[in-house]
């Protein structure tokens, strides 16, 4: 079994265009990019295109994990219910003898699109570097690691992983989450409170290691 990774939904939409098409559905994640390049011409491809970085969770009956479903009030049967537009693996309302049904796994069942998980809950940090004292804040997911935290930190220091990680003045475990690292989520008091979140934003510090290790 891989490493199961997290996403936030603003880095699901980010991958919004024709050349890069991520959606999320019932808390997972799905990289569609490829099913949409094999149907480029397909006019049933653009339900899907439209859609590209968002949530297409109300597509799906949460129990069956199924498209949803309706009784076609034309015929009385049981058929798929797309009110934003039919789209591929579908079946036409009506029997058609152009209907091509050999493809196998439908794409919303087939697990070779599945990158990772929807985050349950998003968090946001002050990465502080004490050796040049550039500070960002990063949305990160509550289920990241530290680790996972560092990688999304490359882009802003090629050397990140040159540098001891302390909160609080206490060394990070780079394994373990923020909650596990002691770094509290404090949305419920801060709404308690009324209070905005990012009003008090936790800082990590990266204390240098006069080393040019790159991860």
């Amino acid at each position: 079994m891989g490493f199961l990774k997290y996403y936030t939904p603003r880095e699901v939409s980010s991958h919004s265009c024709f050349n890069d098409v991520w959606v999320s559905y019932l808390g997972e994640v799905h990289d569609l990019t490829s099913l949409v390049q094999e149907n480029k011409g397909n006019i049933l491809i653009w339900p899907i295109i439209t859609s590209a970085g968002k949530d297409i969770s109300h597509w799906f009956d949460p129990e069956t994990k199924d498209i949803r479903t309706h009784i076609d009030p034309m015929t009385g049967c049981k058929k798929y219910y797309t009110p934003y537009g039919r789209f591929l693996h579908i079946p036409p309302p009506l029997p058609r003898t152009d209907w091509q049904n050999d493809f196998g796994c439908p794409w919303w069942k087939d697990r070779k699109y599945h990158i990772g998980s929807l985050t349950i809950k998003t968090r946001n940090i002050r990465i502080i570097n004490t050796l040049t004292s550039q500070e960002n804040i990063l949305e990160v997911c509550s289920e990241d690691t530290m680790m996972d935290i560092l990688e999304k930190c490359i882009k802003y220091n090629d050397h990140i992983n040159s540098y001891t990680w302390k909160y609080d003045s206490t060394e990070m475990d780079m394994s373990k989450t923020l909650e596990e690292n002691g770094v509290r989520d404090e949305d419920e008091n801060f709404f308690a409170m009324r209070m905005e979140r990012d009003d008090w934003i936790p800082a990590i510090h990266l204390y240098y290691n006069d080393d040019l290790t790159e991860l």
